[in-house]
């Protein structure tokens, strides 16, 4: 989990939105869905990753950045326009993770 989650990083601030990082978003949610879940590994985790749980991801993944990003030395209108791209694209990957989950009972 912790290569992917390293990779998820990286290719969040490559912004590159293309069909590719689009289909692959939400293959991504279709992992933490009962759809897929822990089929591509071969694990035996929970069945799924209830919503609930996938959307308060949003917080530590944002909120925690702006501070990193501040102290490399960026000028603070730099950090603020970085930070804020940031969360832009964690709440559209979300909102394409969501898509499996838009069903009756998975909420």
């Amino acid at each position: 989990m912790r290569k992917r989650f390293g990779q998820w990083i990286l290719d969040t601030a490559r912004a590159e939105y293309d069909q590719k990082l689009l289909d692959y978003q939400h293959e991504i949610g279709l992992r933490h869905h009962r759809t897929k879940k822990n089929k591509t590994d071969g694990v035996d985790a929970s069945a799924i990753v209830p919503f609930r749980d996938l959307f308060a991801l949003i917080f530590p993944v944002t909120f925690t950045l702006n501070p990193f990003l501040a102290k490399k030395g960026h000028k603070a209108e730099d950090v603020d326009k970085m930070y804020n791209a940031w969360v832009k694209s964690c709440l559209l990957q979300l909102t394409l993770w969501s898509h499996p989950y838009v069903k009756t009972g998975d909420f």
